[in-house]
């Protein structure tokens, strides 16, 4: 009968047994419990090896997943780009669309614009032309008025008490009073001016009258200036050459400027108005005309200094 095995050795000699031996092959030799107990643990290649394993696995199991997202969302992101490139696609074709439009009516508007230019031109220098003609017939027609005019005179302050206050006689007759004529002087005719007919207490109108000669004519006038005031009866009467609208005004607009040189005190200081509408100062020795009145209050001025 054998003898038994020792159980304090059986024991430990299994527990000690590596798991990589469990597999040797039967015809290997068993090795001693002496030997189990000094046999080393598992080399650090296998551990190298497990770990660069698992490394591999993970990589391959990210990178395919990453690949299954990024699938996904490239999908989405091509469909989304395809439809804005569609869109902007649409949008372009609009917009040349709209461009060769505005490039066709900018070509129209240049070509017209042109044409309009050239015409302008021509318009512009046709103006200047028929300006020019206007102006002289203005001055023309201006001068033949002022020449129908030239033997009228217009007498103001004669009262409107009758209808046979301003008849060819009555006018006859008080000029022969007022200047104390030899004869009652030829008139070609007389009458109110057009205006309407004043209310009692108002301003008569002037009568202007129409003299047969200018040489009678032009005597009144010397006279009426050099009376200034006219008495005859109980009227007190001005006499004035009859001038046109547009002289008038022209003459006018001095008027300011007489007033102030009434009220200048200064010795030798002449002045007085030129036919159409220039003013006359003479002082000291030098004589100057003036055509605009703000030039005539420019020199009253350094007079007054």
């Amino acid at each position: 009968m054998p003898a038994k095995p020792k159980s304090g050795n059986a024991p430990s000699a299994a527990l000690q047994r590596p798991a990589a031996h469990a597999s040797s092959p039967p015809g290997s030799d068993s090795s001693s419990p002496c030997d189990s107990a000094v046999m080393p643990a598992a080399p650090p290649d296998f551990k190298e090896e497990l770990l660069s394993s698992l490394r591999i696995d993970m990589a391959a199991i990210f990178k395919t997943e990453l690949q299954a997202a990024l699938s996904e969302h490239f999908t989405s992101i091509k469909t989304e780009l395809q439809s804005v490139k569609s869109e902007l696609s649409g949008s372009i074709t609009n917009i040349q669309v709209k461009v060769s439009a505005l490039e066709s009516t900018v070509v129209e508007m240049e070509t017209s614009l042109s044409t309009y230019s050239d015409d302008i031109a021509s318009l512009q220098s046709k103006v200047e032309l028929l300006s020019a003609e206007l102006l002289r017939v203005d001055n023309k027609c201006e001068d033949l008025e002022a020449r129908s005019r030239r033997n009228n005179i217009r007498i103001i302050g004669v009262p409107e008490d009758s209808t046979s206050s301003s008849t060819m006689s009555a006018v006859s007759i008080l000029l022969k009073e007022a200047f104390q004529l030899d004869k009652e002087p030829i008139l070609d005719r007389a009458h109110r001016s057009l205006q309407a007919k004043p209310k009692p207490g108002e301003r008569p109108r002037p009568i202007i009258a129409r003299l047969h000669y200018h040489t009678d004519c032009v005597d009144i006038l010397r006279r009426a200036r050099a009376q200034q005031r006219i008495k005859v009866g109980d009227m007190a009467i001005h006499i004035f050459p009859d001038h046109t609208a547009k002289t008038a005004r022209a003459r006018a607009a001095f008027n300011d400027i007489r007033r102030q040189l009434r009220e200048i005190t200064l010795p030798g200081l002449r002045y007085g108005l030129l036919y159409p509408a220039r003013l006359r100062i003479t002082y000291d020795g030098t004589e100057r005309v003036f055509e605009s009145p703000e030039d005539a209050r420019a020199y009253i001025k350094t007079l007054t200094k």
